[in-house]
């Protein structure tokens, strides 16, 4: 049975991601505004006086009303914490990706049940805080078996699966990398592919070099998964180009960065998603986005929530990081954190408020999403529809 339509009435501020629509700015923000839900979709946008007749009806009371935002990067199947980790290094120890061994350790220790109820515990923290859609990765598992079921639980809780077997070579692996990667591109690919939308690796130093990613890259991509990259977060690297040139839907950190880089992404479909989180948690030189705006690169904002170098779900305080450290305006911040992560997942029908596409939504206690980066910290979510139904 569908929900009768509602429609959201004198909204102050209503952020369509619609350059057509009200102002014709990029986010196609229309003032005095309201729109109707219809069954888990918006039927129409528009002036408030103007809004059709509907059985219900919600007074926004002058707030702002933004797209649910997405969230194209986590990690939310683990287990455990590095607490002890964190304050060694804000004691003065450098980030390595040597860390995800002591989350491995944990994670695979844990039941499927605690497993779950953990993924299930962040959306909904994640959800409280206006993320109406998230991608999780595999990675903290790194044997067949753990690695499926990593996948397998996060399929229950979301639509966007990627398997992340190349997070680190696995500690068992350690003196044969290139066995590694031949498990990753076999016998784990063939147990994890049916559980997954997306293949992603870590090409960094470290992890997994040019070649490597290459490999597994192009083996999920056989299997019929779509590349993501994590690239060029800890240094220099092909991890960039190797995304542009695999035509990979994102590629993710993109903190050390050559003009060559930028021009492959410019000249790219591959959307570079930063992820201030993680350069806040290992005061790490923060992705210069200004650099990658002017350059005609398509950005998105994700938290890159793990437990080791981001343990954020948050994304209103990924817009106060990325307008007050990266050079984005809080116009193009929001929109990184809505259209741009609907973007790095290839989706249309989400990141946007305009007739046809679902109905996730975002009412903030505040006259305009400028105060997300102006208020930061402050809980400013004061209610969240999903897919045509109130849920905060």
């Amino acid at each position: 049975m569908t929900n009768p339509a509602t429609a959201l009435t004198h909204i102050g501020s209503l952020v369509t991601n619609d350059p057509s629509l009200g102002d014709g700015s990029p986010l196609g923000l229309i003032q005095d505004a309201a729109l109707v839900i219809d069954g888990d979709r918006i039927a129409w946008v528009g002036e408030s006086s103007k809004a059709p007749a509907t059985d219900n009806a919600v007074d926004a009371g002058g707030r702002a009303v933004i797209p649910g935002f997405v969230d194209s990067h986590s990690h939310l199947v683990f287990a455990g914490d590095r607490t002890a980790e964190f304050n060694a290094r804000m004691s003065g120890r450098s980030y390595s990706a040597g860390g995800i061994r002591t989350t491995v350790a944990a994670t695979r220790t844990a039941t499927d049940e605690q497993l779950s109820a953990n993924v299930a515990a962040y959306l909904q923290e994640a959800l409280r805080q206006g993320t109406t859609t998230l991608e999780t990765k595999s990675g903290y598992g790194l044997t067949v078996q753990d690695e499926a079921r990593a996948l397998r639980i996060a399929a229950r809780h979301t639509e966007e699966v990627t398997y992340l077997g190349a997070h680190i070579v696995a500690p068992e692996y350690a003196d044969d990398p290139a066995g590694y990667v031949d498990l990753v591109t076999g016998e784990m690919l063939d147990a994890c592919a049916p559980h997954a939308r997306w293949v992603d690796v870590f090409c960094e130093k470290g992890a997994f070099d040019g070649d490597q990613a290459r490999a597994i890259l192009t083996a999920g991509r056989a299997r019929g998964l779509h590349p993501r990259v994590h690239a060029n977060q800890l240094g220099h690297g092909p991890g960039v180009q190797l995304a542009v040139e695999l035509d990979a839907a994102s590629a993710d950190h993109c903190t050390h960065l050559t003009d060559e880089d930028v021009t492959a992404l410019a000249d790219g479909d591959t959307v570079a998603t930063l992820l201030p989180g993680a350069e806040f948690s290992t005061r790490a030189a923060w992705p210069d986005a200004r650099r990658l705006l002017d350059a005609g690169v398509t950005v998105a904002l994700s938290t890159d929530c793990n437990p080791g170098s981001s343990f954020t779900s948050s994304m209103p305080f990924c817009i106060a990081l990325a307008v007050r450290d990266m050079g984005m305006s809080p116009d193009e911040a929001l929109w990184a954190a809505t259209a741009g992560g609907a973007q790095a997942l290839r989706r249309t029908d989400i990141g946007r408020l305009v007739p046809g596409a679902r109905a996730d939504l975002t009412l903030l206690d505040a006259p305009s999403h400028v105060h997300l980066a102006y208020r930061p910290g402050v809980p400013l979510v004061s209610g969240v529809w999903q897919r045509g139904t109130r849920v905060v």
